[in-house]
């Protein structure tokens, strides 16, 4: 659904990196609240479909993405802050080597309306940086099967993005439509649907249609994707008239994960692969990412948790060989 925002209209001041959700990024170092997947089903609902659910169409490649660093340049300083149980602000300084530095000021609420052990409704993160502009989402579990979502975004005092989502998780499968920037006057705006079944409890089968439509311009893209769960290992492969994207997640055992990603678009006219690792050594209270692509990108990152400080440093490079180009950041989170 992420697409949405994208393709809409021009993309707003790039955020620095973070925990990421749906629709848009989350202030760096802010963390998102867990959304955890609907409740399971009443054992008479399990006798009747045996099948799980099999999340949402966007998570299908998630998994795998997450094993690859995240690009992070110059310094970063992060202050998370709780105020209470449902109530946590974060402060976010920037200091840049080749753009602009910055600031930002991230708040997220919880709400008190509990849907399972480790989650609560309404959920509302937003983020402001120095020049006014603003990044915000509002989540509700509207029923045990309802979910929507409230995504917009500003660039300084100007509207420039914003989409609601509705997602119904059924028993075993998921459908989920989006509607984004909408203008009745001008007659433009941007519709996606997605549906993923579970057709056996290993195998999900789903698609994507998306239209768009703004004067003079109208059109749809259709993509079909199917995702293979094994033991330690998920296979998911996306087809579509805008390219082919496969990616591959194995976790080969407690401490290493591994993921490679396959993408060919055909509007660039260019095709990629990449692999990555991530590397846990919980005795050490370190997390080591890794990456290389058929570009001759290199990337790592190393997070390293001060206990029992409340302190986490990070360290980032990346060496982008046929540019002969280098980039580097230091991060350290408070809270």
């Amino acid at each position: 659904m992420g697409s949405v925002l994208a393709a809409s209209s021009p993309s707003p001041p790039p955020v620095p990196s973070g925990a990421a959700a749906p629709g848009l990024t989350v202030p760096p170092g802010f963390g998102m609240p867990s959304v955890a997947p609907v409740p399971p089903p009443a054992p008479e609902a399990e006798a009747e479909s045996a099948l799980p659910n099999p999340g949402a169409f966007e998570e299908c490649h998630r998994k795998c993405k997450e094993v690859f660093p995240v690009q992070m340049e110059g310094v970063r300083l992060t202050v998370n802050k709780g105020l209470s149980n449902h109530f946590q602000v974060n402060h976010t300084v920037m200091l840049s080597t080749l753009g602009d530095s910055s600031y930002r000021f991230g708040v997220t609420y919880v709400g008190t309306k509990q849907t399972g052990p480790a989650e609560s409704f309404p959920v509302v993160v937003g983020d402001m940086d120095n020049s006014g502009s603003l990044n915000a989402q509002v989540i509700h579990q509207v029923s045990s099967h309802v979910r929507s979502k409230l995504a917009f975004q500003t660039q300084q005092q100007k509207f420039v993005n914003w989409q609601g989502d509705a997602e119904y998780r059924g028993d075993n499968f998921t459908a989920a439509v989006t509607l984004g920037n909408p203008d009745v006057l001008v007659g433009s705006g941007i519709i996606v649907s997605h549906y993923l079944q579970s057709i056996t409890p290993s195998l999900a089968l789903g698609g994507e249609l998306v239209y768009h439509r703004r004067p003079g311009e109208e059109g749809t893209v259709m993509s079909l994707a199917g995702r293979y769960t094994g033991n330690n290992f998920i296979a998911t492969l996306t087809l579509g008239g805008a390219g082919a994207h496969a990616s591959y997640y194995h976790r080969a055992n407690d401490q290493l994960q591994v993921g490679v990603e396959f993408e060919a678009s055909t509007r660039m006219q260019e095709t990629s692969a990449s692999f990555g690792y991530q590397l846990d050594v919980p005795k050490a209270n370190l997390l080591f990412k890794g990456s290389v692509d058929s570009n001759w990108v290199v990337g790592a990152t190393l997070e390293k948790k001060l206990l029992p400080l409340p302190l986490t440093l990070a360290l980032c490079s990346f060496l982008n060989h046929r540019k002969n180009k280098f980039q580097c950041g230091f991060g350290v989170t408070i809270g």
